[in-house]
């Protein structure tokens, strides 16, 4: 009798334990249910949508974000560069091309936990499409690192895995017909001191 309740306890904490670590894994993965890549970037498209899938609805509540509608815009984040390598805050890295058609958009860093990187000296660490220097095609070309840098620089310190976060505010590609065939831009290492 005591053997087979050890039996169904055990049983009982491969399951939740099994189910909840697989939960864990989707949700702190950039690919999967809902996901839309584009390059490097991925976005969840319905996730301030009540056509949202439980597993969006579970990264909005666990991050304890505001999730933009889709009238509102679309986020868009990269946690790799644009051959497949991780990106580290102690690189430097170069944001560059073409941009969706947006009323308004914000580039930041963060680490793996969705916090904003600081920078380490009195300069934001995000920007935005008013204060952005273009092209002469209209294209950006924003260098993310620690060390100035003339043009247009993102100053991001610490070591350690981090994201990038370009969000769209009122723009075409949040709608469901949008997505397809847009253009984002690649994300070059230029030099890394890890």
């Amino acid at each position: 009798m005591l053997k087979q309740s050890l039996l169904i306890v055990l049983a009982l904490a491969v399951a939740v334990g099994g189910g909840a670590a697989s939960v864990g894994m989707v949700l702190n993965s950039q690919e999967g249910i809902g996901a839309v890549s584009v390059g490097p970037w991925t976005a969840f498209p319905d996730i301030g949508t009540p056509e949202a899938d439980p597993y969006s609805k579970a990264r909005v509540a666990r991050d304890g974000v505001l999730a933009l509608g889709r009238a509102e815009g679309l986020s868009f984040v990269a946690d790799r560069d644009s051959t497949g390598v991780t990106l580290k805050s102690e690189c430097n890295y170069r944001v560059e091309g073409s941009l969706p058609v947006a009323r308004f958009w914000t580039l930041y860093a963060t680490d793996r936990a969705h916090i904003a990187l600081k920078s380490g000296i009195r300069r934001d660490a995000s920007m935005h499409s008013l204060e952005v220097l273009r092209q002469a095609d209209n294209s950006i070309s924003v260098l993310v690192g620690a060390r100035p840098e003339p043009g247009n620089w993102l100053a991001v310190g610490g070591v350690g895995a981090m994201n990038l976060v370009l969000t769209f505010y009122d723009t075409p590609i949040a709608s469901s017909t949008g997505l397809s065939g847009i253009e984002m831009p690649r994300i070059v290492r230029v030099q890394c001191n890890a």
